[in-house]
């Protein structure tokens, strides 16, 4: 093969615009306000979840602006991988890439989980997991056959999923009352008490998961246009919708009846209707086909996110280079698509060997993409400062406003919160750390191969 044909079997087609990428940074989290977030109301309450959602609100909210700076200054399918990549050589590139991949690989079992949960409300014959599985087949083949077509699908189920948690919050809206919502609102108590600080740390997990993979984005920005002036439009625009709407639904939903009926569920809104309107209700059906658009909106996303991350970390020489190919024709990474699915997929299963901490699968699942999650969010803005410092001229379309203090606000929040989830979750951090142990064993035999990789300015460290 020449070196030309090489460099295009390695490289992402640019087709997508501004709207298209607001669908995908919408669309990844969205489902996040369906199902996920009500298993933090078993710990905190109402009340105790509502101050956590506020604190990880006030995190993701600098985080976006501050991160958007690294995206649209390193355009890299990358994302986190590539920013820290560069700031801190291999690495730092190593831990950021890591976190990312268990983010965007362990989020979907969790999403395709709910969407046989949904299913299940219709048809309760058919078995949650199973459901799954052809979830993951169907959208691994259409992410395979084109981003193009792939983000057409995401901004329509994405904009559907919008319109249909508006029209939850109408149809439940008669049937809501401030007492429900605050009734023993604090952990599960009428008052505010030491304990209580206790379940909204513990919450915190599902606070993450109304915003978790907002970031993914990123991944697609050597498949946008024009990167420098659509992420910043689709990254802002995001962040606030997905504020408003987390916070809609939640309050909402905790207000219609007994919201304890609705803390270890994968399908809180579809009963939280029910609540109101009855089991017979159109309006109930139509909530759970609808509201199917908004897990399969953030399922399909992060079905891509995940493999433009393998794609990018093999295409580097930190994943076996099988997984940095491309299909000829549709120029899209089956490779990846197909490993990342199989690794999903044993998670759905997962129950069946092992059970940690008592807790339901999605939870556990849930919290590992957490972990990831944060880790990531805690490099990528110690990446922001480094690389301030030692690339000051690194050309920069937007900028982080409020700098330093946006950033620092972010990282703080981070390390709070991990402190809570490894605390709190310490079996599962284990898991995760056993992970990196064994993925830095990898990293570490596999110099030569990296060497051997393409060379890529984007990815080079100011200090090489």
């Amino acid at each position: 093969m020449s070196t030309a044909s090489t460099q295009v079997a390695r490289e992402l087609k640019p087709v997508l615009g501004t709207f298209s990428l607001w669908g995908i940074a919408v669309g990844l989290v969205i489902s996040g306000e369906y199902f996920g977030w009500s298993y933090g109301w078993a710990s905190a309450g109402t009340l105790g979840f509502l101050l956590a959602t506020l604190f990880v609100a006030l995190m993701y909210t600098t985080f976006i602006f501050s991160f958007t700076e690294l995206s649209t200054s390193i355009p890299h399918a990358g994302g986190p991988f590539a920013y820290a990549r560069r700031a801190f050589g291999p690495t730092g590139g190593f831990i950021a890439g890591f976190a990312t991949l268990v983010e965007f690989v362990f989020a979907p079992p969790a999403i395709s989980l709910a969407i046989g949960a949904y299913l299940n409300v219709q048809y309760p014959a058919l078995d949650p997991k199973w459901a799954a599985v052809g979830a993951y087949v169907i959208f691994i083949g259409l992410n395979a056959v084109g981003v193009g077509i792939a983000a057409a699908f995401e901004l329509f189920v994405t904009i559907l999923a919008v319109i249909e948690l508006l029209v939850f919050a109408g149809v439940v809206a008669p049937g809501w009352s401030l007492a429900n919502f605050t009734a023993n609102g604090w952990a599960g108590s009428a008052e505010f008490s030491g304990a209580t600080w206790a379940g909204i740390f513990a919450s915190i997990p599902f606070a993450i998961w109304f915003f978790l993979a907002i970031e993914g984005a990123a991944m697609a920005a050597e498949e946008a246009k024009d990167p420098k002036r659509t992420i910043p439009i689709a990254y802002i625009t995001g962040i606030l919708t997905l504020v408003a709407l987390a916070f809609l639904v939640m309050v909402m939903a905790g207000g219609v009846g007994d919201w304890s009926k609705l803390s270890n569920i994968n399908d809180p809104l579809p009963q939280a209707m029910k609540m109101v309107v009855g089991e017979s209700s159109g309006w109930l059906h139509m909530l759970v086909w609808i509201g199917l658009f908004g897990l399969v909106a953030s399922f399909h996303g992060i079905v891509l996110g995940y493999s433009r991350q393998m794609f990018a970390l093999a295409r580097a020489g930190y994943l076996p280079a099988m997984f940095a190919k491309v299909h000829p024709r549709f120029r899209t990474p089956v490779n990846a698509l197909i490993g990342g699915g199989i690794v999903g997929i044993a998670a759905v299963f997962s129950d069946q060997w092992v059970t940690i901490g008592g807790l339901p699968l999605t939870a556990n699942i849930v919290t590992m993409a957490v972990l990831g999650a944060l880790v990531m969010y805690i490099m990528s803005m110690a990446s922001l400062f480094k690389l301030r410092a030692t690339e000051p001229l690194l050309d920069r379309p937007f900028r982080a406003p409020l700098y330093p203090l946006f950033p620092a606000i972010a990282i703080g929040c981070g390390l709070v919160c991990l402190a809570a989830v490894v605390y709190f979750n310490q079996l599962l951090s284990l898991i995760f750390l056993g992970l990196m142990v064994l993925g830095y064993a990898y990293f570490r035999l596999t110099a030569a191969q990296r060497d051997a990789a393409p060379h890529d300015a984007m990815l080079a460290a100011a200090a090489e």
